[in-house]
């Protein structure tokens, strides 16, 4: 409630690298929880502004934002966040460095007039003169965020301030193990004059958030992460959630991708699949291979450019949500299947210092045989999504297509997909028998990024949230309030009617 207060407990977080206490956070008890809910009791629910109440609070919010660009596009600011994610999140620094770069264009992106430009209004004719229904999006209130350890500063960052933009108080709680970086960002924008009250921020764990809920009101939850965790908060909430949870994302290699540069395809589909060692919501699960490429040498490229990942720069790290024994038992079921092989990986890491309580594993691709994807028994093994450097390989021919949509039809979760192919007659049967949120077609193609420039969400599921756009924003953040005028007296020659 725009204080910042610590806590009766602490906890430690443990250095993902070597498994010493490297960080102590606060540890929100239940008692203590009641002051958030106190705080969240306060909000009304017209919000803390809307198109017809404190609307200079969109200008504020324009002008922080121009605030806060302006701040990290200092080196020793956006290397300072980039580190931190470092820290806490072991990645690439290329990644690390990627992941604030986003937040400021998204910052850039609303900063003066563009935040109250989220909130337009729409005015259309009435049925008589002076009738006139306006549309106004409107604030929900008291709203809260979720969100997973992958993103630390992109994905709690960005839905936060959408939540702000549009008029509401956000509570955030992000993933325990990294909301140090969270903290150090409310910080920046408080620098940067956002007032303290208009968001709370909770360092706990998550099952002692949940009580939360059974102390007040949140009208609404935006939830990024595994889609077990998503349906649990949605029965919580009585369905009041907006969700990016995870995918089982796939991509398929056309017919006329073997005429293409393999060297790009390769090093596409490597980096969609092992970068941050696949901790991604949106890596590469399941690559679907034309058989006229798996004549190439196109497994041997993919192999060679993961061969290079390391521990060193980090372009291979620390597992967070999965240990090496569920690793292990994932190889074994693959290993049941008749006519599997293991293209490449397959093990644990070796020479380190990751604790046990993280994983730690090769990059890795199994191929499955086609026909196994048609057994009801194995088909929802083979399409567990597994948040590591693991992929699931197979192959088809021309003949395949109405097998491979059954396929596609039948994974429960649409974030991303890449249809790698300029065949148009391809690639459009592929597009208009499929559902996936965000969609990456041509040469080109890819199922990561989500940048701030284009939307960024799953779709198949009334509950889909985006971020990064305008759109996005106003989806999640907001709804639909007409306010019809009617304001001119009747004609002179109107008569009482009859009731009718």
């Amino acid at each position: 409630d725009g204080n910042w207060k610590g806590t009766k407990n602490y906890k430690w977080v443990i250095d993902p690298m070597n498994g010493e206490k490297f960080i102590e956070m606060p540890n929100t008890n239940e008692e203590e929880l009641k002051e958030f809910a106190d705080s969240l009791r306060k909000v009304p629910k017209t919000g803390l502004h809307n198109p017809l109440k404190n609307t200079e609070r969109y200008v504020m919010y324009g002008e922080i934002s121009r605030k806060v660009c302006e701040l990290l596009n200092k080196k020793e600011i956006l290397e300072h966040f980039a580190k931190l994610i470092q820290r806490v999140v072991p990645k690439h620094w290329d990644q690390c460095v990627g992941e604030v770069k986003v937040v400021r264009a998204f910052f850039a992106n609303f900063s003066g007039d563009s935040v109250r430009f989220l909130a337009q209004t729409e005015a259309y004719p009435g049925d008589h003169d002076g009738q006139r229904p306006t549309s106004y999006r409107w604030p929900l209130g008291a709203v809260a965020v979720v969100s997973p350890f992958n993103f630390p500063l992109e994905i709690p960052g960005m839905q936060m301030m959408g939540a702000l933009y549009m008029g509401n108080k956000v509570i955030v709680k992000a993933n325990s193990k990294t909301t140090i970086v969270m903290e150090e960002f409310v910080r920046l924008l408080a620098y940067c004059g956002m007032p303290l009250t208009d968001c709370d921020l909770i360092h706990c764990a998550g099952n002692s958030f949940e009580k939360i809920y059974t102390m007040c009101s949140i009208k609404m939850t935006q939830f990024t992460g595994s889609s077990e965790v998503a349906e649990s908060l949605a029965k919580l909430t009585s369905g009041r959630v907006r969700l990016e949870d995870a995918g089982f994302d796939w991509k398929i290699l056309g017919p006329d991708v073997a005429k293409m540069n393999l060297d790009y395809i390769a090093w596409q589909c490597d980096q969609d699949a092992y970068a941050l060692t696949g901790q991604k919501c949106a890596s590469q699960s399941f690559l679907l291979v034309h058989s006229n490429l798996a004549k190439t040498d196109f497994y041997e490229k993919i192999k060679a450019q993961a061969a290079k990942r390391n521990l060193e720069d980090l372009s291979i790290g620390p597992i967070l949500s999965f240990k090496n024994a569920k690793l292990e038992e994932h190889r074994k079921f693959i290993e049941s299947l008749e006519g599997h092989k293991i293209l490449f990986g397959g093990k644990a890491l070796t020479g380190h210092k990751i604790p046990e309580c993280y994983g730690a594993w090769e990059p890795t691709a199994y191929f499955v045989p086609f026909k196994h994807f048609f057994n009801p028994e194995l088909f929802p093994k083979l399409i567990e999504e597994i948040f590591a450097p693991v992929q699931i390989v197979t192959e088809y021919d021309d003949s395949d297509m109405e097998k491979i949509l059954e396929i596609f039809e039948k994974i429960p979760l649409h974030l991303t997909a890449a249809i790698v192919s300029n065949d148009l007659v391809f690639r459009t049967k592929i597009l208009a028998h499929t559902s996936n949120g965000t969609t990456y077609a041509g040469y080109r193609a890819r199922t990561t990024g989500a940048p701030q420039n284009h939307w960024f969400g799953p779709a198949g599921d009334i509950r889909s949230a985006g971020i990064g756009t305008a759109e996005a924003i106003r989806l999640v953040w907001s709804v639909h309030r007409e306010i019809v005028y009617d304001e001119l007296p009747e004609c002179k020659s109107w008569t009482m009617p009859k009731p009718t």
